[in-house]
């Protein structure tokens, strides 16, 4: 108590107010003045007593807190400065909304990541079940297309096998498959189970362009119910094909009305309708033409359509050229608009590729389009499309058909100057697969790019390409312990003597 009294009066001293002031203690009471009293002697000043001034405490690094369970941490506003006598209940205010703006900045950017990944998740899901239902249409598409194989070969047993599994997936092609095992269960002798397989095409798919064929089969069956059936008629077909070849060196006009007759009938075999087709192509006549156009615009099966389009591209003019264009225009089929598409690259119609490669809405359409500009070296509207596109999913098709068509060169400037990461390292996986010839120019981005991620796809496409010797020269002049690591793990599995000699160098040092 002593003590704390003593510095109570020190710092009064220093600050000029008197101690009992600061002390709280009352002040003694003044003597009364005696009249008539004696003069007393004075009583001299006490010495002043001087009282050090002690320093400022200095200022207190605070550590920033833990973390809280919702994985942010607590941030510690600093004190408040001296020098601003008036920052007083209020500064506390404004500096808890400093953090809170800061709490909820940090909380605004982690819903943003978690709404990416999110929606990066489900774009993997969508491409997954795109890649699915792909492979699905293509192992159906080869089912179909052995089943037309096994009956251009007369084995009818192994056609309606493959037909049969078609029609249990229940896909686009099920209905043709359903003709077809008809078609070829009465080939067997089988009228019996091809009636019932009609009806069955009658009831599953009442809208399906089969039906008319479908139709003129069962007609054909029932006449032949009361006769006895062949199980195969191979030598009336035989000869009527070669009656058709026959007919290509002839007069083809003269046997219009027999063509027509064959292409819509519904006992006649694949072969022979399609034989029918390819000598209507070859004839110059009007009428055979629009036949053939008249097929083409889905008057008949889809199977005889996408061939008399692919005739129309093989054997037409102009006017077969502009027949394909239309078609397109107005079907909705996307089967049918990727047939022409094709068509169009046999018949080198790059313009309306090109055209369609702008324009088409379809993404997969589109994709396509891009491809057969690729195969068929539209190396300048390839690189037109890919300067005026702003997707990169289209950007890497892109890039994936100038693979196609061979332009390292153009490749190899993407792989160099792109902005984008993602497409420069489409570009230098493209140059890895066009072979080695490309090296050269991969070393060099190499050297010139310090992006970690595209120098791992340099050496990765290098590895493609089993280029021993680029990777050696890498190897040679890489700093990075773990990029060097890499080079040399890839060498060691190279059957390269090369590499086997790099080898040797190290294990040597």
């Amino acid at each position: 108590m002593f003590g704390r009294t003593v510095l109570i009066l020190i710092l009064a001293l220093v600050m000029g107010r008197p101690a009992w002031a600061q002390a709280g203690v009352p002040p003694l009471p003044r003597t009364p003045a005696v009249r008539n009293s004696p003069a007393k002697t004075a009583v001299p000043e006490p010495p002043q007593l001087s009282v050090p001034v002690v320093p400022p405490a200095p200022a207190l690094n605070m550590p920033t807190g833990p973390t809280v369970p919702s994985g942010r941490p607590w941030v510690l506003v600093p004190p408040v400065s001296q020098t601003e006598p008036h920052m007083g209940k209020g500064a506390s205010v404004s500096a808890v909304d400093s953090v809170a703006y800061l709490d909820d900045s940090r909380q605004g950017e982690e819903d943003q990541d978690r709404e990416e990944a999110q929606r990066e998740r489900e774009r993997d899901r969508t491409e997954e079940q795109h890649q699915r239902e792909q492979e699905r249409a293509d192992r159906l598409e080869e089912l179909y297309q052995g089943g037309t194989e096994a009956l251009d070969d007369r084995r009818w047993d192994a056609a309606i096998e493959k037909f049969d599994k078609v029609v249990k997936q229940n896909g686009s092609r099920a209905d043709g498959a359903l003709y077809w095992k008809a078609y070829a269960q009465n080939k067997l002798g089988r009228r019996a189970d091809a009636l019932g397989t009609l009806a069955e095409l009658q009831k599953s798919h009442p809208r399906s362009r089969w039906l008319n064929d479908g139709k003129a089969l069962e007609l054909e069956v029932r006449q032949a119910s009361g006769q006895k059936m062949v199980p195969a008629g191979e030598s009336d077909e035989e000869l009527k094909l070669m009656a058709l070849n026959g007919l290509i060196n002839s007069d083809p006009d003269r046997a219009l009305p027999l063509l027509e007759k064959t292409l819509q009938s519904g006992s006649q075999s694949r072969q022979l309708k399609q034989k029918a087709l390819f000598v209507l192509a070859q004839s110059g006549s009007a009428r055979a033409r629009q036949i053939l156009a008249d097929i083409a615009r889905g008057h008949s099966n889809p199977d005889l359509q996408r061939k008399a389009l692919e005739d129309l591209a093989l054997f037409g003019g102009k006017e077969s050229r502009q027949t394909l264009a239309d078609v397109y225009a107005s079907s909705s089929d996307s089967e049918v608009k990727r047939s022409i598409l094709h068509d169009f690259m046999i018949c080198g119609e790059r313009e309306k590729l090109f055209a369609l490669a702008k324009t088409e809405k379809d993404p997969e359409l589109r994709t396509d389009a891009i491809h057969q500009l690729g195969v068929m070296g539209g190396q300048d509207e390839l690189w037109q499309l890919y300067q005026r596109e702003s997707a990169v999913k289209v950007k890497e098709t892109i890039l994936h058909s100038m693979f196609v068509g061979g332009n390292i060169q153009r490749l190899t400037e993407v792989a160099r100057t792109e902005p984008n990461p993602e497409l420069r390292r489409a570009a230098i996986h493209s140059l890895g697969i066009s072979g080695q010839q490309s090296g050269p120019a991969l070393v060099a981005i190499y050297q010139n790019d310090k992006d970690r991620s595209i120098r791992e796809t340099v050496l990765q496409a290098l590895f493609v390409q089993g280029n021993a010797r680029a990777l050696i020269e890498v190897a040679r002049k890489e700093t990075d312990p773990r990029l060097k690591k890499d080079v040399v793990s890839k060498l060691a599995i190279m059957n390269s003597k090369e590499a086997a000699d790099y080898m040797l160098e190290i294990l040597n040092k």
